[in-house]
This record gives structure tokens, sequence and C-alpha cells, in this order.
């Protein structure tokens, strides 16, 4: 997993599988990244070949972590990928928001907290 991004929203990119063997550690290591200041979280799924019970799991826990946090965690994964059928099995498609690219994601995290400031600003 590499992490990228700038202090608004971070970008974890994650190849290969995410199973038993790491999701706890993988979900530990992205929550830590972010910090507080942080408007979230794409989690960059489209290098991933193999997604398991645990992978879903753990995707669900950082919506949720992230959502106490105040911050939001979307996910990317090609329309069509093996991921997103995955997620749409589990029914989790539902729980965890996936778009198209990191791109999408990025911009839906910045403009969701754009809107936010505008309804919290004096007059609006």
């Amino acid at each position: 997993m590499t992490l990228e991004g700038d202090r608004e929203v971070l970008t974890a990119r994650i190849t290969g599988e995410i199973d038993l063997s790491n999701a706890s550690e993988l979900e530990e290591t992205i929550v830590d990244a972010v910090p507080n200041t942080a408007l979230g979280m794409v989690v960059d799924l489209s290098g991933v070949e193999y997604l398991d019970s645990a992978g879903v799991r753990m995707l669900v826990h950082l919506v949720e972590r992230f959502r106490w946090r105040q911050q939001v965690m979307r996910a990317a994964a090609p329309d069509g990928s093996r991921v997103r059928g995955v997620l749409s099995m589990a029914g989790a498609d539902g729980v965890i928001p996936v778009d198209a690219t990191v791109t999408e994601a990025r911009e839906w995290i910045v403009a969701s907290a754009d809107e936010a400031a505008k309804r919290e600003e004096p007059g609006a």
C-alpha cells in the first residue's frame, strides 16, 4: 500500500489482495495516516486482485470510523471490476461509497465539504 495526497484528502493505493491475513493491519495503517484536520480518505482499489469478506468488513469499518471522526471515506474501483462485483454480491455497495476513479472520489469529498461549509455560514 502507498499513501499519497495532500492535507485535505489522502489516497491509500492498495494492490494485490485484501484478506484475513492483512485487512486488520491495512485498516489501522489507513486510519493512522489521516490527520484529524483532513476532509477524508480515498481507498484506491483499482489494483486489488482479490477481496474476501475480511476486506469487505475492513472497508465497512473504515467508513464507520471516518464518519465517527466527521470525515469521509470513499473507495475507488473501476466499473465492472472484480472488486465492484464482490462489494455488490456482499450487499456492501449500499454502505461503502464507491466511485469509478480516485479523481471522482476526491472531487466528491471536497465538494461535500464545501457544501457543508456553506450551510454553516451565518445567513446561509
